[in-house]
């Protein structure tokens, strides 16, 4: 007779929360304590933009601006808390942004219009998250230097497409998307696309079986594996979905930019790393949070804005950055030794 399985334990040895498990309300009062604090350092933000720069901070075409600058970074983000939330990474997410917006701005590429520039990037995403997850699951490579590999080799591919040059895009139904005229009760295309990414990656990660996998795998994957989960097929899928949001991302991008380089998702990974983390993503996996990830990006993108309006120079910019990843870091830890 076959012997029931133990329930999946964490690195910790403590059984998973419950919902009859006191530690599972605990844990939900400190997602809200970290939603709360981060809405109140957004807000810090803005009130700092207002007093700074009330003029060009609150205007509606600034706000739209950042909005729009945040939804690209945003997708790929989404993308990468799932990752991270297995245990996993993904340093190639900038590298795949630049090689779907090029390989989908070519000359061969725009005679098929609208779905092909988009057919194209997402497909260009979906395939190189394809060969990272082969890579990471089936070739037992480690996720730092499978990725880290594809990084320099989709770069490297994105170069020698444009040999260096700008291909500029002249699909008009793909410029239009860019144009005020596209708003949708003042709110660009771009930010409705990045909303929708975020309410399905919420609603994936939180209320759906795919997700609990998820989290189970970060949390012990040998447990999980021992529960009936296919870990190795569920890091592939999650590689995949990685690449999806990189293709959604560079297809964002050709819009806002209305061309293709290969320098296009210039350290997006370090970005979009730094946004899940702050969000109360564990780097160690096991635990992730849309919502947190969503207000990183805001953080991140607000804080750029302010500096470029107050003409602050980009190293002082970075340094700020790098603090909020230190102290965000701090406070992960200090909230895991008290769970």
């Amino acid at each position: 007779m076959t012997q029931p399985v133990s329930p999946p334990r964490h690195d910790s040895g403590k059984a998973p929360a419950t919902a009859a498990n006191p530690a599972w309300r605990k844990l939900a009062g400190l997602a809200d304590v970290r939603t709360l604090a981060l809405l109140g350092v957004l807000a810090v933000l803005v009130v700092i933009g207002g007093i700074t720069r009330p003029d060009e901070f609150l205007d509606t075409r600034n706000l739209q601006l950042v909005l729009t600058q945040a939804s690209v970074i945003g997708v790929v983000t989404v993308g990468m808390t799932f990752v991270i939330t297995s245990g996993g990474i993904d340093l190639s997410v900038g590298a795949i942004v630049a090689l779907a917006s090029v390989w989908a701005t070519t000359v061969a590429t725009q005679e098929y219009g609208f779905a092909g520039i988009l057919f194209t990037a997402v497909a260009v995403g979906v395939g190189c998250g394809l060969v990272n997850g082969l890579l990471v699951a089936y070739g037992r490579v480690v996720p730092f230097i499978a990725t880290l590999a594809m990084l320099a080799s989709a770069r490297g591919l994105a170069l020698q497409i444009t040999d260096g040059s700008t291909q500029i895009v002249t699909v008009d139904p793909v410029l239009s998307l860019g144009e005020r005229d596209a708003y949708v009760l003042g709110i660009p295309p771009l930010v409705l696309a990045f909303a929708v990414v975020t309410v399905v990656g919420w609603l994936v990660l939180n209320r759906t079986t795919f997700g609990r996998r998820t989290v189970a795998v970060g949390g012990n994957a040998e447990a999980a594996r021992l529960a009936g989960i296919d870990v190795r097929r569920q890091r592939l899928y999650l590689y995949l979905l990685s690449g999806l949001c990189c293709g959604i991302a560079a297809f964002l991008l050709i819009v806002l930019a209305g061309s293709g380089q290969n320098t296009n998702g210039n350290l997006y990974e370090l970005d979009a790393i730094a946004a899940a983390i702050i969000g109360g993503t564990l780097l160690s996996g096991g635990r992730g949070t849309i919502t947190g990830s969503v207000l990183g990006v805001l953080i991140f993108t607000t804080i750029t804005d302010i500096f470029a309006l107050n003409n602050l120079q980009s190293d002082v910019q970075q340094i700020a950055k790098g603090a909020i990843i230190v102290a965000a870091v701090l406070v992960q830890r200090r909230t895991a030794s008290t769970t």
